[in-house]
């Protein structure tokens, strides 16, 4: 009964166990990293995600359902045609008081 002599330590199988155990534990914290992602794909929700806001290079995220639609920024002002529409106040106690035109 030579096989009952052998030592756990000469075995090449177990370390192969060991690496199989490994790569189900990094397999398991990406699983984690997804599911966490807030533009996962398998969440039907509505997400805005802004990157690097008021800076130039700021980036716009919005995920619409399925739909994914990136905005970048030029860092030049706009420009545009409108009108004043009102005048918006902030409380003491941080509330916003929109006051609009007549």
């Amino acid at each position: 009964m030579r096989f009952l002599e052998l030592d756990d330590a000469e075995d090449p199988i177990v370390s192969v166990v060991n690496l199989v155990d490994l790569f189900l534990v990094i397999i398991g914290i990406l699983m984690i990293v997804i599911v966490t992602n807030p533009l996962n794909p398998l969440k039907q929700g509505n997400v805005v995600v802004v990157e690097n806001p008021g800076e130039a290079d700021m980036r716009i995220t919005v995920k619409e359902g399925k739909e994914i639609t990136q905005y970048e920024s030029t860092g030049e002002i706009g420009q545009g045609q409108g009108a004043k529409a009102g005048v918006t106040y902030k409380m003491d106690d941080g509330r916003l008081i929109y006051v609009p035109e007549s």
